[in-house]
């Protein structure tokens, strides 16, 4: 009786022996590294430049504590921050800046045998790790404005499609003006436009001379698009946001316009305020060819101290020369599929080849053709302002594949590449909250955390061996193992851990040991009622099997339901009670009944147990099944 066959302990045992494997990254930490790297794919750190960096870190008396060359990347690995600063500037004073760069980073310390088995550590959330913090302020104004813009084009579009003349077509704060000279046009236009344009509202004005139409976005739509907006630019920062490398970040929306950015790990963070701050939109406009005098770079230059015409909008490009452009677009960036930093092979200068979809593809096309020989302005739209980065002759039709010049340096293509790979952001944002989380505070909450767990399982430990004696040793083994199997699953899933996440872990142990308690009464029972020490043990695991079940599966319906609606730390705190509800059940049933069976089942003849509170036996000596 109470024999568990060889699969059994097969599977006890492998359990553990993976988990082992697996939550033993978590031991080593993470250290301060110095990457070097070429700028350029085809460019590789070699075993020279490897030599020359290290004789400059001993000349400096700065010590790595470990050095790797793979892939043509060189990595530094050293023992704090602060010789991880100084070994920075030492690398970038030996290397050739213009075709390799220098960077931060942290790396898992992990031994290579660990690593060759794929085991890795589990990722750290800011508050444990440290990094960067960001609060972004959507502009919703900005995105009525693009709406209302849309609809202009669109209005414009429609009318000429179907041959309807007017004399103005212009926006009015947010309404869009159309005036006719003939009434017959008016009314096939409120025709045309009620019919095709069903988000907007459209009246006619009365007025003596002429016809006028005043079109205006319905409420709902204006409320939907921000909403859309809102959820865009989530989406476009989490692009931008893993071009960057940063491993499990948090993305997302605080309040009816804010945005919340945590980046864990960060160590540049003006980098990452740049990539994320940034608003970079490509817009494709016509050159107001009509007001240039000459073609070269001072076309417009008339137009320095003045402002633009009617129908137009003056920018400046590179040079800060005025553009004037028509307010009219013809594509914007949310047609981008792919956009690439590269090289020109003729001139060597960086240049980013820019990729639409099929629909920017035909707009581009017929613009192309119908403007041959005439100029078009590629821009720049951010928050800092709109700039003109090349406003070329259309020479030929051509679709949609384009490249953007005039770029200088291949940092400045690659982050315009990142931005416009990214996709466009549907409004502007503004950070209205920046927070740096240092990593001497991370390891401070690590620690607080990890005193957490530890003193609570030694507080358990001690209650559980006093009151159950040696049962209450099998239920400290079983929950010792419970936490181990956790660590690892949360290590080979790559999940995130945070403070609310290590609170969970603290939580768990509790909640795990109550299924123990539940099974050491029970057997207290059977001996009660009479049932032979073996007889008691088989019972009470089986009849309690049941109220542990229904007790954790319950408690993982609240789980799933956190996991569900919740987000950001109550997410944290969620997957890690989750999983420790399933961990806890295997080991307190399977495990905890494994290791009862190997001290009191199988032929042994068994009259006491040692189960606490008063000597559990039997006078009679029962010969075990």
């Amino acid at each position: 009786m109470n024999r568990y066959p060889l699969w059994k302990y097969a599977i006890i045992a492998i359990a553990l022996v993976v988990s082992l494997i697996y939550a033993a990254p978590n031991m080593f930490g993470e250290i301060p590294a110095v990457q070097v790297a070429g700028k350029r794919t085809a460019i590789k750190v070699d075993e020279a430049m490897r030599d020359k960096i290290e004789a400059a870190f001993k000349a400096a008396n700065v010590k790595p504590i470990g050095a790797e060359l793979s892939d043509g990347k060189l990595s530094f690995r050293f023992s704090d921050t602060d010789v991880q600063l100084k070994a920075r500037d030492i690398a970038q004073a030996s290397i050739d800046q213009n075709n390799y760069g220098v960077a931060l980073n942290l790396v898992p310390n992990t031994p290579r045998w660990l690593q060759a088995l794929g085991a890795k550590p589990m990722y750290l959330g800011l508050d444990l790790r440290g990094g960067v913090h960001f609060l972004l302020q959507v502009d919703m104004k900005s995105a009525a404005n693009k709406l209302i813009e849309r609809h202009l084009s669109d209005i414009r579009a429609l009318l000429r499609d179907h041959k309807i003349y007017y004399s103005a077509l212009d926006r009015t704060g947010e309404r869009i003006v159309i005036r006719f000279r003939e009434k017959e046009q008016e009314a096939a236009a409120l025709r045309e436009i009620t019919s095709s344009m069903t988000d907007l509202v459209v009246n006619q004005q009365d007025t003596s001379a002429e016809g006028v139409l005043v079109a205006t976005v319905k409420p709902e739509v204006a409320k939907a698009n921000q909403e859309a907006a809102l959820q865009q630019n989530i989406q476009t920062l989490r692009n931008r946001v893993n071009e960057l490398g940063v491993a499990e970040p948090i993305v997302q929306q605080q309040g009816a316009d804010r945005i919340v950015v945590q980046l864990a790990g960060v160590q540049d963070p003006e980098h990452a305020k740049e990539i994320i701050g940034r608003t970079a939109t490509l817009e494709i406009r016509l050159v107001a060819e009509e007001y240039a005098q000459g073609r070269g770079e001072g076309a417009f230059a008339q137009y320095k101290d003045q402002s633009a015409p009617v129908g137009t909008e003056k920018y400046y490009d590179e040079h800060g020369m005025p553009v004037l452009v028509r307010k009219s677009l013809v594509i914007g960036g949310d047609r981008i599929t792919n956009a690439q930093a590269n090289f020109d092979q003729q001139t060597g200068s960086p240049v980013v080849n820019v990729k639409l979809d099929s629909a920017g593809g035909r707009v581009m096309r017929q613009t192309t053709r119908d403007n041959v020989g005439k100029r078009m302005a590629i821009m720049l739209v951010e928050k800092t302002g709109t700039m003109v980065a090349m406003w070329p002759n259309i020479q030929e039709e051509f679709g949609a594949d384009f490249r953007i010049t005039g770029l200088t340096d291949i940092n400045e293509a690659k982050d315009l590449a990142l931005l416009l790979r990214a996709g466009s952001l549907a409004a502007n944002m503004d950070i209205i909250e920046e927070r740096t989380v240092g990593p001497s505070l991370g390891a401070e909450n690590i620690q607080k955390g990890y005193d957490a767990v530890l003193y609570g399982f030694v507080a358990i430990a001690i209650f559980m061996i006093a009151y159950y004696v040696v049962f209450g040793l099998v239920s400290v083994i079983a929950l010792a193992c419970n936490l181990l199997f956790l660590i690892a699953i949360l290590s080979m899933l790559q999940a995130t851990l945070t403070l609310p996440g290590m609170a969970a872990i603290a939580l768990t142990l509790g909640m795990a040991i109550d299924a123990n308690v539940l099974i050491n009464e029970r057997v207290r029972e059977e001996l009660r009622a009479g049932m032979s020490p073996q007889m008691s043990i088989q019972a009470g695991y089986e009849r309690a099997f049941g109220t542990i079940l229904d007790s954790n599966v319950t408690t993982l319906i609240a789980g799933l339901a956190l996991l569900a609606f919740g987000s950001g730390p109550v997410r944290g705190f969620a997957v890690v009670h989750c999983l420790g509800i399933l961990t806890s059940i295997f080991s307190a049933v399977v495990v905890s009944r494994g290791i009862v069976n190997l001290i009191y089942g199988g032929r042994k003849k068994v009259a006491r147990l040692s189960i606490g509170n008063t000597d559990w036996h039997r006078t009679t000596t029962t010969k075990a099944a």
